[in-house]
């Protein structure tokens, strides 16, 4: 069930597509209406002044969906991957959500990449929802309505919730923030097992996926990697991450990840890691909205005569600029 499926020629398209009504389209979502779901994630997407609305609307269903990320450096098969993923989900039953995150066009916005049109095979499964979002400039390898359109995913009755980043590089480790178990998928040949030595994808990956292994080169790939692992500081019972091996275009090794992912979780709970994880992810939600709060309201004072006195007062030397902050932050809370 693609986000096309919004442009649809069913009856009340129309007014699902255009509706303001966050009580009915939630019910519509939870009920499997692609429309009201991608009505959702749009408001979302668009920071429409209904967020705080929709957010209290989805809150009894957050947390019911496994969030996996998957990760890696541009070429690597990452939707390649995904695509093989939710087959074999679909295989277990599982109602799949895809959000696939592409750069967005410096022109219009929007996604460039589109790799949504890399998993055709499931467009017209009502069990699956995938939808592309334009990153939007924002740094980390997601979306800034990322976090968002995960809960209205989960609201819309999702049992997995699958999130593809922009190609991303070894500082671009955002989805693990996001994700109950992130794949870092690699590639030989790419220069990839010297970049997994690099501390941000080390510290991501809870399972490492070695994609395109009927290429030259991959045993020395995964020794690298494993070499990599054992170098690394665990104390006991932490989890070791896995190192799986799949060549996603002949769909050869997605029953290996699939298992790595279920062992992973099996962990999560068993370790109370998976708890852990859902509110930390919960209050760097709760700052960047906070924060994003307070921006709004600093940019509204630059319109008031309080931000220039103060900015008057910093640059003759009258006051220093903590002091500064100080009383703007003062300012803030009256």
């Amino acid at each position: 069930m693609s986000e096309a499926a919004e442009r649809g020629p069913a009856a009340g398209a129309t007014s699902v597509r255009r509706s303001r009504d966050v009580p009915l389209l939630v019910e519509r979502a939870r009920a499997g209406d692609p429309r009201a779901v991608a009505r959702l994630i749009t408001l979302v997407e668009n920071g429409d002044a209904l967020l705080p609305t929709i957010a209290a609307a989805l809150a009894p269903y957050a947390g019911q969906a496994q969030v996996v990320g998957l990760t890696g450096s541009p070429g690597v098969g990452k939707s390649t991957t995904t695509n093989e993923l939710v087959r074999a989900l679909r295989a277990r039953g599982h109602r799949v959500g895809v959000l696939a995150v592409d750069p967005s066009s410096p022109f219009t916005g929007g996604a460039i990449l589109g790799d949504r049109v890399r998993m055709q095979d499931h467009a017209t499964d009502p069990g699956v929802y995938i939808r592309s979002m334009s990153s939007r400039g924002h740094l980390g390898g997601l979306a800034a309505a990322t976090p968002q359109a995960v809960r209205v995913l989960e609201g819309a009755g999702c049992d997995v919730v699958l999130v593809e980043t922009v190609g991303v590089g070894q500082a671009e480790v955002e989805v693990a923030s996001l994700a109950d178990t992130t794949l870092v998928l690699l590639a030989p040949g790419m220069g990839d097992a010297i970049q997994a030595v690099k501390a941000g994808i080390l510290e991501i990956a809870d399972v490492f996926v070695v994609n395109k292994a009927d290429r030259d080169g991959v045993d020395a790939t995964v020794r690298d990697i494993q070499g990599m692992i054992a170098l690394g500081e665990r104390g006991p019972g932490q989890w070791r991450p896995q190192v799986v091996r799949s060549v996603a275009a002949r769909g050869e090794g997605i029953d290996d990840i699939a298992a790595a992912i279920d062992k992973h979780r099996g962990w999560l709970i068993e370790h109370g890691e998976l708890r852990r994880r859902q509110e930390a992810r919960a209050a760097a939600e709760i700052e960047a909205i906070a924060l994003g709060t307070l921006r709004a309201r600093i940019g509204s004072l630059r319109d008031g005569t309080e931000l220039s006195t103060l900015a008057a007062s910093v640059a003759a030397g009258g006051v220093d600029p903590y002091a500064a902050a100080d009383t703007l932050l003062a300012q803030l809370a009256r």
